[in-house]
């Protein structure tokens, strides 16, 4: 997990804008259009920055900025971290993210290693020490080097230069990054391979057909977080044909999900009862989207949740609707000598109004709960009155 879009250049450019509104205050100039004073001022809030890494409070110094003016202003570690505040709280998110992906409590992390540059800010430090309930930081390697510690570790490994106790029992395993599934009636995302599984691996899901003697069966291959297909992305899609003729729900269709270790996907369906099957091979599934992509759709799956869960209710209750208006209707004719006249004339009435409500469009969720309960309270009067 990771933000790849908060650095040490997001503080920096919080101090330019409070610098040269500053600036502005001062001389009555405005820098906005000065590249090289946006610059040379951009510099000077870097240090600045370093600086309160250790003291308290410093001075941005620059000469002749801006037509001749100098500029010179204190700024202190408190405002600092009160221009940053936001900032600073955000670089929290990836770490909540990566505990609850990994379902490991914060209390089970055994070190806390500080990687980059900017983990130098004593407020990061303190906001990390204090989400973790006061854990001590490990501070004995160099931010700035601790990415290359890894990397040329993990090189060690890979070449097989690596060996003995130190780096026997280190792993980096790749994971799929975002979950992969198919469409089901509705178009409703059905995962089986859930995000960060790690690869290689192999998942299966049962499905079934949704109409009597279906004989064939379209598997969309989707990739992402949305309940609603049309939010995803479609890696691929295939048909599995020659499916026995059967009621609805009877047939068991098994979709196999085997990634390997070059994000390379094969999802196979297997009609069980007769074994015949149908695949696709999909390749570098895991690395399809660009890790901004990637981001952006885990994140838009948290901004849209409620509107995903009345996605999900509205086709929960539309099959609810569509099931029950099957039972009546397969029931009818064997009732129909036990109703009193024109409890039937009624329940079809009943009947024509449920079947309408599933051809609207833009219907709810609570349209087909309403549209349901009418039906079923319809029926029961006419079975309570036989």
């Amino acid at each position: 997990a990771g933000d790849t879009h908060l650095g040490g250049q997001d503080f920096d450019t919080n101090l330019l804008e409070h610098f040269k509104a500053e600036f502005k205050r001062k001389t009555g100039h405005d820098i906005s259009a000065d590249p090289r004073a946006l610059r040379r001022l951009r510099s000077a809030c870097e240090r600045a920055k370093r600086t309160l890494s250790s003291v308290t409070q410093t001075t941005v110094e620059v000469d002749s900025l801006f037509e001749g003016e100098d500029f010179s202003a204190n700024i202190t570690r408190a405002r600092f971290e009160d221009i940053n505040a936001a900032l600073f709280k955000s670089t929290l998110e990836p770490v909540e993210k990566v505990l609850k992906d990994s379902k490991i409590d914060k209390s089970k992390v055994n070190e806390v290693v500080l990687v980059g540059g900017s983990t130098r800010i004593p407020k990061v430090q303190k906001m990390l020490s204090d989400f973790f309930d006061g854990k001590a930081l490990e501070k004995s390697i160099n931010p700035d080097e601790a990415v290359a510690y890894g990397a040329a570790v993990q090189g060690a490994i890979l070449t097989g230069q690596a060996v003995g106790e130190d780096t026997e029992d280190l792993l980096l395993l790749d994971v799929v990054p975002l979950s992969l599934g198919v469409a089901m009636e509705g178009n409703i995302f059905a995962p089986v391979v859930p995000r960060n599984t790690t690869v290689p691996t192999l998942k299966r899901r049962t499905f079934t057909t949704v109409g009597d003697h279906q004989t064939t069966v379209q598997f969309p291959v989707y990739q992402g977080e949305r309940v609603n297909c049309s939010e995803n992305t479609l890696l691929g899609e295939f048909d599995l044909k020659n499916i026995p003729p059967m009621k609805a729900g009877e047939p068991v269709l098994e979709a196999i999900f085997e990634v390997d270790a070059n994000g390379i996907l094969k999802v196979t369906a297997v009609e069980k009862s007769t074994g015949r099957s149908a695949n696709i091979t999909i390749s570098n599934s895991v690395g399809k989207l660009s890790s901004e992509d990637i981001e952006k759709m885990i994140s838009d799956a948290e901004k849209f949740k409620s509107q995903d869960e009345a996605f999900s209710k509205r086709h929960e209750n539309k099959q609810k609707l569509e099931s029950y208006i099957s039972t009546i209707e397969a029931s009818i004719t064997d009732l129909d000598s036990k109703f009193k006249r024109g409890a039937k004339d009624k329940i079809e009435t009943a009947l024509s109004d449920a079947m309408s409500a599933l051809e609207i469009d833009d219907a709810s969720a609570d349209d087909y709960r309403k549209a349901e309960l009418a039906l079923k309270r319809v029926v029961t009067k006419a079975m309570a009155t036989r």
